[in-house]
């Protein structure tokens, strides 16, 4: 099997900025894997605050190349995946990339769409949130009317103005939210009567009210709150969400963090099994990790998968929006493609 991969500064518009929508470049780390006449494509998003750069993620992909260069395809794919995994540290993304590359080649080996290799409902459409970003509530009504197909949209608090937001929003739509806070409450009870309000206010969930740190904090929060609590990044792989211990009502499940399909896919019969809520998100991807995550819509609660909605040219083709509904193919493999002269020919 033969890896290639280039590092390509992807420009996106990222509505999360402290100081307003600007457009900010976050490398992300495309691959290419090549077996008997066909390719899967991967991608390694990388945002800063994963604190995984384009070098390291390099460095991973040099020494996953050694080991594919022992393999073919005549290997299971567990067992591949289980060797590439044991020459990873914290190179979550890369791994994630490698993963959906090799599912996305296997499935096209046996000449099925993932889903259909995989026996998942092929015909799954959804809807996902679509996020708002609030910088100035002056362009909420502009910033309401332009996600019109959306049927629930996500909106991001733990600001000094969080009540202002919420009524602002609510001057102009009553659809569903999910309200993101990214650790950005500090205390506990403050918290609770910000959710209990929250709770009139048609709020879905909350996902990640609390500092990673405050986990007893959280279960007492937990207990009490009326609205779902969701673990973002509390949560990152397995072995974190065995140790939640009732600190939230659901996970956020993403890519980048859980290094890729077949973990995810784990965490989703562990939380499942344990009676937990499952949403699935997304950090800054293109078309070709968020079609990945996508194929697993069907587990899902809540579904926030508009990364590709943010890009000013996303180079690959995969998922369709419609009318609020993400729309998978079903070519085979993942069905993603890249653009045009996205990878140099050899």
């Amino acid at each position: 099997m033969l890896l290639s991969y280039i590092p390509y500064a992807l420009e996106f518009l990222h509505p999360f900025t402290v100081h307003g929508n600007t457009r900010l470049r976050t490398p992300s780390v495309m691959v290419k894997l090549e077996s008997e006449g066909f390719t899967g494509y991967g991608e390694a998003c990388l945002p800063p605050y994963l604190g995984q750069t384009v070098s390291d993620t390099v460095a991973f992909f040099k020494r996953a190349t050694e080991l594919l260069n022992m393999m073919s395809t005549e290997h299971d794919l567990e067992f591949v995946l289980m060797m590439l995994r044991s020459s990873m540290s914290a190179d979550y993304s890369g791994m994630a990339a490698i993963d959906m590359a090799l599912n996305d080649l296997y499935a096209k080996l046996h000449g099925k769409s993932y889903r259909d290799w995989k026996g998942f409902d092929t015909g799954v459409s959804l809807p996902t949130a679509h996020t708002i970003g609030i910088a100035d509530t002056s362009q909420l009504a502009q910033k309401i009317e332009e996600a019109k197909a959306f049927s629930i949209l996500k909106i991001k608090l733990g600001t000094n103005r969080d009540r202002e937001i919420i009524e602002c929003i609510r001057q102009h739509t009553d659809k569903p939210l999910f309200v993101d806070v990214n650790q950005g409450w500090t205390d506990k009870h403050q918290a609770l009567e910000m959710i209990t309000w929250l709770n009139t206010q048609n709020v879905s969930l909350i996902e990640q009210p609390l500092p990673v740190n405050k986990k007893d904090d959280m279960i007492w929060l937990t207990e009490r709150s009326p609205v779902p609590t969701i673990a973002d990044e509390s949560v990152r792989r397995m072995h974190e969400l065995k140790a939640l211990n009732g600190s939230y009502a659901g996970i956020n499940i993403k890519l980048m963090k859980s290094a890729g399909l077949g973990e995810a896919l784990r965490m989703i019969e562990f939380a499942k099994n344990q009676g937990l809520k499952i949403m699935l998100g997304c950090m800054a991807e293109s078309s070709c990790a968020t079609t990945a995550m996508a194929q697993l819509m069907q587990f899902a609660d809540f579904i926030d998968l508009d990364a590709p909605l943010l890009y000013k040219n996303d180079p690959f083709t995969g998922l369709t929006y419609q009318n609020g509904n993400i729309v998978l193919n079903n070519l085979p493999g993942l069905g993603v493609a890249p653009k045009p002269g996205l990878f140099p020919s050899h």
